[in-house]
C-alpha cells in the first residue's frame, strides 16, 4: 500500500525509517520531509496546511493511509477533512487533539472524568495569571494555554521567575495561561495507542528537557531521552492506564470526539502514585526515536488498524528488551535564535557501530547537509543496559563533525545511577 507521512523532523524520521520496513508498504510518501526522510522516501512539495491540495494528492497517489506525525496539523483538522474525504489516516480529529491544542480543555476534561492532575487556574490576562500566582507560590508551573512545541512551558523555582514567566506570555496579543500547582516526583512518558474503544500500551520513556547537562537551563523540545522507563513500574503503568488513560478515552467517546492515533501521556510520579501532567496527541520527540528503535512488530500494521477502527484485531506491539537512547545534537543558541547553516559530517561514520542517526532541522544545500532548525539530529543507539546505550550513542556523537552544535553528555544519568545502586 502507498502512505503518505506528514512532518519533517526527528520523530517522522523515527517513523519513516520503521515505515519503511513494513512488508505491507508499497511506496512511502512524506512532506515536506527533510533529508534523512528522503533516504526513506519520497518528498513531495506539499502545503499541509491547504487540505484540499493534500487531498488531490492523496487521490492521485493511491494513498491508502496517511501518518500525520506533528500536532499542529492534527489541531488545524487535517485528520477531520481526510476522514470527511474516505481517506484512512492516523491521527486524532481536531476536538480530541485539543488535549494538546489546549492545556485548559484537558484540566477541564480531568475534572469531569475524576483524573488526578495538579491543582491550576486559568489565567486569560495578566491581572488573573499574578492572581493566580500569589494564590499557588513558588514553586509553580506556567503553561501556554497552546501550542509551543514543547517549549511553552516555565516551571518557576521563585516568584521572580513565575513573574518573568506570565509577563513574557502576556506580551503576546491573545495569550492565555494555566498557572499550575508543582509536582514534585520523577517525570515519565507512557504511549498508548487507540481508536476510540479499545487501546493499548505502546512503550514508555524518559525525557531530557533542560539544555543542559545537570538539568539546567530553559526548557527545551527535548535534549535527549531513554525507553523504557524503569522507574514505571508494571504496577504503576497500570494504574495509569486505569486511572489517567482509560478514564481519558472513554470520556472523550462519551461526548462524541472519540481519540484515534497515540495518546501521549505525560505523567509525574508522586508519592501518591501517578498524576496526569499533559496530553500530547502525537509521538514524543525525541522520544519517537528510541520507541521505533526498540519495537520490532511491524508500524504499518499496527497503525492501519486503528485508522479503520479495529485496533482489538491487531496484535499487541512487541518491544526489544534492550534499552535505547537518544541524545539530541542542537544548534548553538537553541532553544532561542539558532545558528542555521552549519555544515554537518560524518553521519556514515556515526552509523558504522549500529547507532541511527535520525535527522530534524535539516536541509540539502548544493550536496552538502547543513543545519536548518533548533534540534539538528538525534544521535540514537541500543544496549543490553542504559549505561550500554549511552556509551553507543555518545561514540555515535563524538563521530559527526558539527562544530555549529552541540549536545548534553549527561542523558541517561540519573538511570545509570539507579542500575549501580
Amino acid at each position: 500500500m502507498n502512505v503518505l507521512l506528514i512532518g519533517s523532523g526527528g520523530r517522522e524520521h523515527g517513523l519513516a525509517w520503521k515505515l519503511a520496513q513494513s512488508p505491507l508498504l508499497t511506496k512511502l510518501y512524506a512532506a515536506p520531509g527533510n533529508p534523512g526522510i528522503g533516504e526513506e522516501a519520497e518528498l513531495v512539495a506539499l502545503n499541509v496546511t491547504h487540505h484540499p491540495g493534500v487531498i488531490d494528492f492523496c487521490r492521485a497517489a493511491g494513498i491508502a493511509l496517511v501518518v500525520v506525525g506533528p500536532e499542529a496539523p492534527l489541531v488545524a483538522g487535517l485528520a477531520d477533512d481526510l476522514r470527511a474525504a474516505g481517506i484512512r489516516v492516523f491521527g486524532p480529529d481536531k476536538a480530541p487533539a485539543q488535549l494538546e491544542g489546549s492545556k485548559a480543555f484537558t484540566k477541564a476534561l480531568c475534572d469531569r472524568a475524576g483524573i488526578s492532575t495538579a491543582g491550576y487556574r486559568t489565567a486569560h490576562s495578566l491581572d488573573e495569571a499574578r492572581a493566580a500566582l500569589a494564590a499557588f507560590g513558588a514553586p509553580v508551573v506556567v503553561k501556554a494555554d497552546g501550542l509551543a512545541a514543547g517549549k511553552g512551558v516555565t516551571v518557576a523555582m521563585t516568584m521572580a521567575e513565575a513573574e518573568a514567566a506570565i509577563d513574557a506570555l502576556f506580551a503576546e496579543p491573545g495569550a492565555s495561561a494555566v498557572i499550575e500547582e508543582f509536582l514534585d516526583g520523577e517525570e515519565v512518558s507512557l504511549f498508548v495507542l487507540t481508536d476510540g474503544k479499545a487501546m493499548v500500551p505502546f512503550g514508555s520513556a524518559q525525557d531530557h528537557k533542560r539544555v543542559g547537562d545537570g538539568d539546567t537551563g530553559p526548557n527545551t523540545g527535548g535534549m535527549g531521552a531513554h525507553s523504557p522507563a524503569r522507574v514505571l513500574t508494571p504496577e504503576l503503568e497500570a494504574r495509569a492506564l486505569r486511572e489517567i488513560v482509560a478514564p481519558t478515552i472513554a470520556t472523550l467517546a462519551a461526548e462524541g470526539m472519540p481519540y484515534s492515533g497515540v495518546l501521549y501521556a505525560g505523567l509525574m510520579l508522586t508519592g501518591q502514585g501517578p498524576r496526569l501532567i499533559e496530553y500530547n496527541a502525537r509521538f514524543g520527540d525525541p522520544e519517537c526515536q528510541v520507541l521505533m528503535m526498540r519495537l520490532e512488530s511491524d508500524l504499518l500494521a499496527l497503525l492501519l488498524p486503528i485508522a479503520e477502527g479495529r485496533l482489538s484485531d491487531a496484535p499487541a506491539p512487541v518491544f526489544s528488551d534492550d534499552v535505547a537512547l537518544t541524545v539530541v545534537m542542537a544548534a548553538n543558541g537553541y532553544p532561542g535564535t539558532p545558528e542555521t547553516g552549519g555544515a554537518i559530517g560524518g553521519i556514515d561514520a556515526a552509523e558504522a557501530g549500529g547507532a541511527k542517526v535520525f535527522q530534524a532541522g535539516t536541509k540539502s544545500v548544493d550536496g552538502r547537509l547543513i543545519a536548518s532548525g533548533g534540534r539538528v539530529l538525534a544521535v540514537t543507539a541500543t544496549g543490553a543496559t542504559v549505561r550500554a546505550a549511552q556509551a553507543a550513542a555518545y561514540r555515535a556523537v563524538d563521530a559527526i563533525d558539527f562544530p555549529t552544535g552541540f549536545c548534553r553528555r549527561d542523558i541517561g544519568a540519573r538511570e545509570i545511577a539507579r542500575e549501580s545502586d
